[in-house]
């Protein structure tokens, strides 16, 4: 018989475990370098992404150091939600803003509107993948995934309805304090979906459509 069929049962735990983690942080940093993408093209944001870029202009804070407090913020409404943070929450809540801050310390902001759109499309292209590889992994929701599932739980509304609520409050507040909003905004809300959808099945954090 094959040595390479006495493979220990550890070993193979630990090996899934590190594609995971290993998902979960490319996914994570490529999320951060498409919201500094977007960010620089001056185009919009998505709705916690124009959140943050306004608290930012208010703090005099980096926009990724702020969507970090934001997180920390958001995880203690896990609280009374009881729900439990995983290690995937963690690493979101660092990863994500600091992938955002040395991106936009390397991106020059462009003066032409066809370099411009070509960051806010490749922005919101990355983001999408990062989106749907760190879900993927499943080792734990981002901090607000997780207050739209507490809430899913406690009222009784359904996940799209909750969701709706608190992108339209965050994004009217992120308006309000100056953030981004424009051709990128609109093409997050209705692309991000389309895009995090395969790249999910993809990497397998969804069911193929075969066995649906």
């Amino acid at each position: 018989m094959s040595n390479s069929l006495s493979i220990h049962p550890r070993v193979l735990l630990l090996s899934g475990w590190a594609r995971r983690l290993a998902l979960l942080m490319a996914g994570l940093i490529l999320f951060g370098i498409g919201v500094a993408l977007m960010a620089r093209s001056g185009m919009g944001l998505g709705p916690w992404e124009a959140f943050h870029q306004g608290l930012a202009l208010h703090t005099g804070l980096e926009m990724g150091a702020v969507s970090i407090f934001v997180g920390m913020a958001v995880l203690l409404a896990w609280i009374p939600l009881r729900q439990w943070p995983g290690i995937g929450t963690v690493l979101n809540i660092l990863t994500i803003g600091t992938a955002t801050d040395m991106t936009l310390v390397l991106l020059p902001t462009p003066e032409h509107y066809a370099v411009r759109l070509l960051w806010m499309v490749v922005g919101l292209l990355l983001t999408g993948l990062g989106c749907g590889m760190y879900l993927s992994a499943k080792l734990g929701a981002g901090p607000r995934d997780g207050v739209m599932m507490g809430l899913h739980k406690r009222t009784g509304l359904s996940i799209r309805t909750i969701r709706t609520l608190i992108e339209v409050a965050v994004l009217v507040a992120g308006w309000l304090m100056g953030g981004q909003i424009g051709l990128g905004t609109v093409a997050f809300a209705f692309g991000i979906g389309p895009i995090v959808q395969p790249v999910m099945r993809w990497f397998g954090g969804l069911p193929s459509e075969r066995g649906e």
